[in-house]
């Protein structure tokens, strides 16, 4: 049964009152893959009566009241997607879908929204306590570079007037949450909970704190910026996080408590086998449904966390390095689950998270020792402590692949193929060439630039062409005809013209033609984003090149789709600008070279 959504789902239950009301971007789907959804359910679980607010009229507080006044408080995100992200393209277009709403169309939930949504609850109940998250909280959290409007921008916390802001993946915090409600603690007074940040008046400085640069000064300083982004990265960790302190003024700071550790695998099981409806609610049943289920439906989400590292995602300020994945009996649950339903046609879409082949930690001192503070896991070569294994996540498709009904299992998350090429002592790729492949793989170097490549903490072109050769050789021996189709990123920090003109020779060279090719999206939380703001990296403290302007941008995209006739003037432009005309005969196609 769905949660309520209306007053009058909420009385045929013989609720008088919620307990929560979550405030919710997206359209309600109760599916896994959505985090309304399971932060919905696991306070279900405990006994909590939940009513879901989903894209409320945010123009009035009207709608805000739609179920009474919660019992212990609102919780609010803004859906599954940064609200920012899912309106404006990188060039800052306004996009013309949303797929998290009805229909796919536009228009259904506020720019900002957690900010807009928390104002309003305010307005409407003055007294209840309000309770941010999701991932536009979490990247938040702290002051933050906001390429939108081309500034630093204080927390969210400051600017949503709620209580408490629960980061990372909020399950622990939320349920600890709700019981200090529950138990009559003023939620003024709710401080201490790992994984969440509090506004405070006084620093009250402990032993092993760590203060931060301010505010006023991380919005003037692009040093002191980089310094206080170093020290949250550093801090991110579960056993050696500490506290941290950004003061505001005087009497105004946000503390950001110790991160929760990583739900462990029995959890993670209890989580995925609560009771989810696993599709949208039929309310939008008349407007066509909600589009973003379509991929995730029949796919299973295996792990959290990734120690990948890439400078661009944002996975590692939001979940953590730490991985942690469910059990092969849960998997296989949950895809047996699949062949009960009418719609299930065989296929099986996913079996992954951040990263498909990660399945446990990548080093047996994680639990007791945290994650490594100044080194990567994988980059600039994998860590000779790093324990490379794919044997439980190849049992786990194979079990899959024996589920009567199934057809086909496929592997559409990222796979980390200098991880794969570690492993000595499983044929991982054959096994993923056999039967997890249709007829094309989609990977993502990123880039071939070796510039470019250090700057995104990503391996070496070598390590892509030695993956492309085995790719090519394990197919050959199992006589399949499969493709390869790479993700790549333009305009990345560090990324110059001329590293575009390198990237477009390879493609040109190997045959490669990308299907997509993303503008670097400099959005909260990334490594990548401090480097795009401070134009250095915040650790070594060496200058970046950044590709600020849209006509560099236009121009760097243009080279990766060289062959496109619309391209060619940007194309002729780019080389002209590096004094590489003798490309034009090369990369530009012949009718249009003129």
């Amino acid at each position: 049964m769905f949660l309520p959504v209306n007053k009058t789902e909420m009385q045929k239950r013989g609720w008088q009152q919620a307990d929560f009301v979550l405030v919710t971007g997206d359209a309600y789907v109760d599916h896994p893959s959505f985090g309304t959804a399971i932060i919905s359910r696991v306070l279900e679980a405990y006994g909590y009566k939940v009513a879901v607010l989903a894209q409320p009229d945010w123009k009035s507080a009207d709608s805000f009241k739609t179920f009474g006044k919660p019992r212990l408080g609102f919780l609010i995100n803004s859906g599954n997607v940064d609200s920012m992200v899912n309106h404006f393209s990188v060039f800052k277009h306004k996009r013309k879908k949303d797929v998290y709403s009805p229909g796919g169309r536009t228009g259904r939930r506020p720019d900002r929204a957690v900010i807009v949504y928390s104002n309003r609850a305010r307005e409407a109940y003055k007294d209840v306590p309000i309770i941010i998250g999701g991932l536009e909280a979490s990247l938040r959290r702290l002051g933050h570079y906001d390429y939108w409007e081309d500034k630093v921008r204080r927390s969210i916390l400051m600017d949503s007037r709620a209580d408490i802001l629960v980061y990372g993946m909020g399950e622990k915090a939320v349920v600890e949450i709700a019981e200090a409600l529950d138990s009559g603690i003023d939620v003024g007074d709710i401080c201490w909970i790992r994984g969440t940040c509090v506004k405070s008046k006084e620093a009250d400085i402990q032993e092993g704190d760590i203060v931060l640069p301010d505010f006023e000064s991380i919005k003037n300083s692009k040093e002191d910026y980089c310094k206080s982004f170093a020290l949250q990265y550093r801090s991110n960790d579960a056993v050696l996080g500490r506290r941290l302190i950004e003061r505001y003024d005087e009497h105004s700071y946000i503390v950001q408590n110790s991160p929760q550790p990583p739900l462990e695998r029995e959890e993670l099981d209890h989580i995925y086998s609560l009771g989810y409806e696993r599709t949208w609610h039929p309310s939008y049943e008349k407007e066509g449904g909600v589009p973003a289920i379509e991929e995730v439906k029949y796919s299973v989400t295996a792990n959290r966390g990734c120690f990948g590292g890439c400078t661009f995602c944002a996975i590692t300020y939001h979940q953590g390095r730490e991985v942690r994945s469910r059990s092969k009996e849960s998997i296989i649950g949950e895809i047996e689950g699949f062949t009960k339903e009418k719609d299930f046609k065989g296929y099986v879409h996913d079996i992954g998270g951040p990263t498909a082949n990660f399945r446990n930690p990548s080093c047996h001192k994680q639990k007791e020792q945290g994650m490594c503070q100044n080194k990567d896991c994988l980059f600039p070569k994998p860590c000779s402590m790093l324990e490379v294994d794919h044997s439980e996540y190849m049992k786990v498709l194979e079990a899959a692949r024996a589920v009567e009904g199934v057809k086909k299992v496929f592997i559409r998350s990222g796979i980390r193929y200098d991880y794969m090429l570690t492993d000595g002592k499983n044929d991982f790729l054959s096994t993923l060439c056999s039967h997890h492949v249709s007829g094309i793989l989609k990977v993502a170097p990123e880039h071939v630039s070796d510039n470019v490549l250090r700057n995104m903490h990503k391996p070496s072109k070598k390590v892509f062409d030695e993956f492309c050769g085995k790719y090519k050789a394990v197919n050959k021996k199992l006589g399949k005809k499969q493709y390869m189709i790479p993700y790549f990123i333009s305009s990345h920090p560090g990324s110059t013209l001329d590293d575009a003109v390198e990237l477009a020779l390879y493609l040109k060279k190997t045959g490669f033609v990308p299907d997509q090719v993303q503008d670097f999206y400099p959005t909260p939380g990334t490594l990548a984003t401090c480097m795009y703001y401070a134009e250095r990296d915040p650790f070594s403290k060496k200058p970046v090149y950044v590709a600020k302007t849209i006509e560099e941008k236009r121009l760097q995209r243009a080279l990766l789709h060289f062959n496109k006739p619309e391209n060619r003037e940007l194309v002729k432009k780019a080389l002209k600008s590096v004094g590489r005309e003798e490309l034009i005969n090369v990369l530009v196609p012949g009718k249009y070279r003129r």
